[in-house]
């Protein structure tokens, strides 16, 4: 299951994914696919779930590296 979601998540940045808009350092994407591969899935996707909550308009953005 967690082989298949990295997959997936890079599957979304080589081919779905628009231009490189993220307002953070890693993007989005990138920092769901060091988290699921540093924490596993449960943690992995909590952390995620967290990150895309906090990007939006009105962030500021900047480097977010995993914990």
């Amino acid at each position: 299951m967690k082989k298949f979601l990295l997959v997936a998540i890079r599957f979304y940045q080589k081919y779905l994914s628009p231009d490189r808009a993220c307002r953070f350092i890693p993007s989005c994407s990138e920092y769901s696919y060091q988290a699921i591969e540093k924490y596993g899935i449960i943690q992995g996707l909590w952390l995620s779930f967290c990150r895309i909550v906090r990007c939006h308009p009105f962030s500021k953005g900047g480097i977010d590296e995993i914990p």
